[in-house]
């Protein structure tokens, strides 16, 4: 599950070590954007230490390597070894590096036997150039599981002024989530970047919800209650889908494949989306509480 995906500092242990207990679904550790660069090295090892010492949990273990090529593969290296889940690239565009970054983590793992294909890869779609070769990225090995959009250096790609509505960034939006569904993986959107807003953070992630992202990059932890809000299913909608659920299932051992259903058709498609809702109410503990105490 991925509704929240929360960047911390690479260079700051504290917060690092904050990530312990902090309720995002993932944890991205960044080596680029925050920081600098005579802090690369030391950043690495920081992070990488703290991925073979410190317990997160359940988290999502994701770092956000650096684009410079000298940098790269010392960063993959380090982090695949230290037990790093997913790599995120920063400003992926089409799938040639994404193929030579996933051999690169074949010999890694191979070299340090580890499972092969474990380490999985999260392109950052940042540029115009990224969006035009998104579901190239997408189909570019079997280790992405999703496409991320980052706004803030789209929108300098595109010339345009990054607002709070971010209706600039519409089209782009929706072409990384068709790219993304095209493929059967997971679209994430961009962060909402003004830390102090909540009801604007809430607005932007229920609209990415409605276009079709699964989550939501997360700049701050202040942010997280508001995606989880957006992103976690409603007791209305749990309700209905394991409803749907129901009646579909009686359906289909009777042979048919599709029920009237509180005046409306359900199919199959219905029932799939129901099931999506009800495995992430499992997944975010929603059912889980319930049914352990027998109210479901």
């Amino acid at each position: 599950m991925r509704r929240s995906l929360l960047f911390l500092p690479g260079n700051q242990a504290s917060i690092i070590q904050n990530g312990m207990v902090l309720p995002a679904d993932a944890l991205i550790f960044d080596l680029e954007d925050a920081v600098a660069l005579d802090e690369k090295d030391s950043a690495r090892n920081l992070v990488a230490s703290a991925l073979r010492h410190l317990d997160f949990g359940e988290h999502e273990k994701i770092v956000r390597i650096n684009e410079d090529c000298s940098l790269r593969d010392e960063d993959i290296r380090a982090v695949v070894l230290a037990g790093a889940d997913t790599i995120m690239l920063p400003k992926v565009v089409g799938s040639a590096l994404l193929k030579e970054i996933a051999a690169l983590l074949t010999e890694i793992e191979r070299e340090a036997e580890i499972e092969v294909g474990r380490t999985k890869l999260l392109p950052l779609i940042e540029t115009a150039a990224g969006i035009e070769f998104a579901y190239e990225a997408a189909t570019a090995s079997e280790r992405v599981v999703a496409l991320a959009l980052g706004g803030e250096d789209l929108a300098v790609d595109l010339g345009c002024k990054r607002t709070k509505e971010g209706r600039e960034l519409l089209y782009s939006r929706q072409r990384l989530i068709i790219a993304a569904h095209a493929a059967g993986i997971e679209a994430i959107d961009t962060p909402y970047t003004d830390a102090h807003d909540n009801a604007g953070l809430l607005e932007d992630a229920l609209l990415a919800k409605s276009l079709g992202f699964s989550g939501k990059l997360v700049i701050s932890p202040h942010h997280l209650k508001g995606v989880h809000q957006a992103f976690t299913p409603t007791r209305a909608e749990i309700d209905y889908a394991l409803e749907v659920i129901e009646v579909m299932e009686e359906a289909l051992r009777s042979g048919s494949g599709a029920v009237s259903l509180r005046g409306k058709m359900v199919d199959k498609p219905v029932y799939e989306q129901a099931q999506k809702v009800v495995a992430i109410a499992r997944a975010s503990g929603i059912l889980q509480a319930e049914e352990g105490g027998g109210q479901c």
